[in-house]
């Protein structure tokens, strides 16, 4: 068996010309596992848009059914930062049913990575910062309710503070969020996340990565979950237009295989998403992302799951 890969053509909706949003890399992501021979075809899993009733486990039923009817109030549209579109919501919803796969195959075969996710701005009844549903709070709240899982860490390395999903676990003990982000960036209201690792501006990559070992092994340990979500975003890179902090492709991969050698290692399977990263080159930024998936890879081969 080989490292499971979530994609779906799906991952991709048109958006407006020169819109910030780089909307393209997900499919430029997918493309260059193939040409790299990182992923090989039969690795790729294609999920299915969830029913809605599982969003809404979540997210309220007004607020699910004006995004997904397309009669969002204006405001609350705009603190999105992506425009209504039939195309864009079922790319939502296909996203969230991606994570939820890649949560199920990391259960089975220890270690899964999708080519999408990571939309932690999300709040239960609005979206902010390109985040419209909370994928990694409804994948936690699917497989809890299946009884496939009862104790959940999530590792939020995006650069950004996981503040919807902070939010919505608030005084939940089945689910544990850790976040370690960049201090003074978005959002600028910070939420309380079970720990948050705020760091400086300018940091590079052996202070990062000393910090985070400071604190993961503890994390396994105290919480022992039965199943870890990642989000890895690549905004922390120095070349980040939204980032702040210094880290290099090196930085980035090493701390993918820290996490993924840290927690797969020590038993505690794992589900990938790949989170922010906003780049002008956009071929730079698909090599960031695709880092995960060939540390992954490594892991998995390594670990013989």
């Amino acid at each position: 068996m080989e490292l499971p890969i979530i994609y779906h053509p799906d991952y991709v909706a048109p958006l407006p010309e020169g819109h910030r949003f780089p909307m393209s890399k997900f499919r430029k992501l997918y493309e260059l596992l193939l040409a790299d021979g990182v992923a090989q075809t039969e690795q790729i899993h294609i999920p299915e848009r969830p029913p809605q009733d599982l969003i809404e486990s979540v997210h309220t039923p007004d607020y699910v059914q004006a995004y997904c009817e397309g009669t969002l109030d204006p405001k609350v549209q705009r603190r999105i930062g992506l425009p209504s579109s039939p195309a864009l919501v079922n790319r939502t919803c296909v996203a969230v049913g991606g994570t939820i796969l890649t949560a199920q195959l990391a259960l089975t075969q220890g270690l899964a990575c999708n080519t999408a996710g990571g939309t932690h701005h999300a709040f239960p009844s609005y979206g902010s910062g390109f985040c419209i549903f909370n994928d990694l709070a409804i994948a936690s709240r699917v497989l809890q309710k299946l009884g496939l899982v009862q104790k959940i860490l999530i590792v939020d390395l995006d650069v950004h503070q996981g503040d919807g999903t902070a939010f919505i676990f608030q005084g939940d003990e089945t689910v544990f969020t850790f976040s370690m982000h960049c201090e003074v960036n978005f959002p600028g209201t910070k939420q309380k996340s079970d720990l948050d690792v705020p760091l400086p501006v300018g940091m590079e990559d052996d202070a990062y990565l000393q910090t985070l070992a400071s604190f993961l092994s503890d994390l396994l340990s105290d919480v022992k979950p039965d199943l870890v979500f990642y989000d890895a975003g690549v905004d922390p890179h120095v070349g980040d237009r939204l980032g702040k902090l210094a880290l290099t492709d090196a930085g980035i991969f090493r701390r993918e295989m820290q996490v993924l050698s840290t927690c797969v290692g020590s038993g505690y399977p794992v589900a990938c998403v790949i989170g922010g990263g906003y780049a002008d080159d956009m071929k730079s930024l698909v090599w960031r992302h695709s880092l995960l998936h060939r540390a992954a890879s490594e892991v998995y081969r390594h670990l013989r799951l």
